[in-house]
């Protein structure tokens, strides 16, 4: 069964709308504009599914006259989440369109599937689109459902996102529909250990598991056929405690991995954990490149100057307000970054900290508050969005799991100048609304459309971020 999006669920609702007119449907171009673009929303037979049937019901937009269906295809239902049609087709495929639902809205049509029927009701489960809050000109939609426990991403030249999942255990490729506004979710692999991290190197998905790093060569010509893979031979620690591996490619051609720290705090100084390595993209000449990092989950390379930034999770059972969580920079192999000593920069660790002082250890660029979990972070290197809003860091804050009151639960963006932080506000707000938790977001990607997308591992699905401008 294909990914059901919001396409559907509006495309659904806004042409939901319409009153009666009775005709035959247009065969040809009609036809083939509707099977391509609209039967994941209303059924092969318009009979329904995450959308309503187009045949004969009680309409909710006013009739279903050409002028009308015209009208709402085009502009879509932003306020549902809805996109608008006409950047995707033509004003003469959207008249096509037009006339064969017309045709089609008195007709009585047989009752949707039971898949139909089954994803309509996942989709009823997305949150209110209405409720996050992100600065004027910018619009949030759902770029895909059913990616369940959605972790890391990445982006492939030819615009496939392939995501990591938790407890899944799955890897995915979201694969852009006719209409680049949404994707359709299909299982690349399954049965694996907390599959969070996935890279691209040399046109290959590098996978991250617990106990390994395992690579599918030409994963985007072999995606859909449940490829099979070859096992990196790299050896590191495989403890369940931070013991999930993202990974990066590097600028030089290098995969970097990190290795958290098998504990709230604990000194693991001699040992290879709460550090991150770099390897050969084969798992050869694996060395150490930062030391001192309890837990990151998220990092990336400036995309001019090609230094490493990376997040990191401060330790709990210090308070509600103490010790901050960090973004680091790492310009060259060596520096530590204080755990277990020294946290947030500023804070002595109460049992690890004696003979030590935090002027020894690198300050984090900025702290980005006590207990939020900033998890994954991108620059954004797009041309869809402002000026301002370009080569700036965008940090998913996955939110507190044991502060008294909820913190984090949003996308930060941190604008930069001289790679010196100088701003830190709320890009994407509304993942918390009063204490009642809609979603949890976990890293952050570029479209080649310039969009943005960020993955949700509390939803399953991932959201699609875009500038209009208006």
């Amino acid at each position: 069964m294909t990914s059901i999006t919001l396409r559907a669920a509006i495309a659904a609702l806004a042409l939901a709308s319409l009153s009666a007119q009775a005709a035959e449907p247009k065969p040809g171009a009609a036809d083939k504009l509707y099977q391509a673009n609209c039967t994941a929303c209303h059924g092969v037979k318009m009979e329904g599914g995450v959308g309503p049937t187009l045949g004969n019901h009680a309409w909710l937009h006013g009739a279903p006259t050409k002028a009308n269906l015209i009208k709402v295809i085009s502009k879509g239902v932003p306020e549902k989440g809805m996109p608008a049609w006409s950047p995707a087709l033509s004003a003469s495929q959207i008249a096509l369109l037009a006339d064969l639902i017309a045709a089609n809205a008195s007709k009585s049509v047989a009752a949707p599937s039971p898949a139909a029927t089954a994803a309509a009701k996942a989709q009823q489960n997305v949150p209110d689109l209405g409720g996050f809050k992100l600065p004027r000109g910018f619009h949030i939609s759902v770029y895909a459902n059913d990616v369940s426990t959605a972790r890391s991403m990445v982006v492939s030249d030819s615009g496939i996102v392939y995501v990591g999942s938790r407890k899944a255990g799955k890897v995915y490729a979201l694969v852009p529909r006719a209409d680049k506004q949404t994707a359709e979710v299909v299982t690349v692999a399954e049965g694996l250990e907390n599959p969070i991290g996935v890279t691209l190197l040399n046109g290959a998905l590098y996978v991250g598991e617990i106990s390994r790093v395992i690579r599918f060569d030409k994963i985007d010509q072999r995606y859909a056929q449940k490829p099979s893979y070859d096992v990196v031979k790299v050896s590191l620690p495989n403890d369940k405690w931070h013991g999930e591996k993202v990974m990066k490619a590097g600028p030089d051609g290098k995969l970097y991995i990190p290795v958290g720290a098998p504990c709230n705090v604990c000194d693991v100084e001699d040992t290879r954990s709460a550090k991150i390595y770099r390897m050969n993209a084969d798992g050869s000449q694996l060395e150490e490149y930062a030391r001192g990092v309890r837990n990151t989950v998220g990092f990336a390379f400036h995309p001019t100057t090609k230094v490493l930034w990376f997040t990191d999770n401060g330790r709990d059972e210090m308070g509600d307000n103490t010790p901050s969580c960090e973004l680091n920079v790492a310009p060259k192999a060596g520096m530590h970054f204080g755990f277990p000593y020294c946290h947030g920069g500023v804070v002595p660790d109460p049992d690890f900290a004696k003979g030590r002082t935090c002027e020894e250890f690198e300050a984090p660029v900025a702290k980005l508050g006590p207990h939020v979990a900033p998890l994954g972070l991108a620059f954004y290197t797009g041309k869809q969005f402002p000026e301002a809003y370009r080569n700036s860091v965008y940090i998913a804050e996955h939110g507190s799991w044991n502060r008294s009151t909820k913190s984090g639960y949003s996308v930060r963006l941190i604008t930069l100048y001289n790679s010196k932080v100088v701003t830190d506000t709320a890009f994407i707000d509304g993942f918390l609304r009063g204490e009642e938790v809609v979603g949890r977001p976990v890293d952050v990607a570029t479209l080649p459309d310039g969009s943005m997308i960020v993955s949700d591992d509390y939803g399953g699905r991932v959201y699609r971020v875009t500038y209009d401008g208006k």
